[in-house]
């Protein structure tokens, strides 16, 4: 089993991703910051994660990135250059082009996870401003052989038990 944590749009936020990693770093395999961090990609506060490009994001941050682990193609952005705001087609198209099998990305505010197809995508929401929920969100996924079950945590730590969900692949 593996464990990925995926944050995204903490605009400025330092402390609180050095906490996440803290709290979360013996226990996940691979993290994942799906843009809009508002910090130069160096910032020691972004050391660990992986990182991609936002529309409010400067420096060296590639636009998309394919990582893969426990043999799942993951596909990172940020969104806006695919308009996820509006539709997942776009990204979706993108997905299919590259084998993705789960797809990360931000942009919105809006803490979202839907299988279409064979792939799951992701928002994990935001740890700063969020949109149509008042908890500031972030997510692990277990990969397992079978199923994917997401947890959803507020920036406390607190596991929002109510919006765990189990995808099966």
């Amino acid at each position: 089993m593996s464990k990925v944590l995926i944050v995204s749009d903490s605009h400025g936020l330092t402390r609180e991703l050095e906490i996440l990693r803290e709290r979360h770093l013996d226990e996940v395999d691979l993290m994942i910051h799906c843009g809009d961090s508002e910090l130069n990609h160096e910032d020691a506060a972004l050391t660990g994660y992986l990182t991609v490009m936002g529309n409010c994001d400067f420096g060296s941050y590639p636009l998309d990135t394919i990582t893969e682990l426990a043999g799942r193609k993951i596909f990172v952005t940020h969104g806006h250059g695919y308009s996820v705001k509006t539709s997942l087609m776009n990204v979706k198209y993108k997905a299919e082009e590259t084998g993705a099998d789960i797809v990360c990305f931000g942009h919105s505010h809006i803490l979202g996870a839907e299988m279409i197809g064979k792939t799951l995508f992701l928002n994990p929401g935001s740890i700063r401003l969020p949109r149509e929920r008042f908890e500031k969100t972030y997510v692990i996924l277990d990969l397992l052989d079978d199923k994917i079950k997401m947890s959803v945590f507020d920036i406390s730590g607190k596991e929002l038990k109510d919006l765990a969900f189990e995808f099966s692949l």
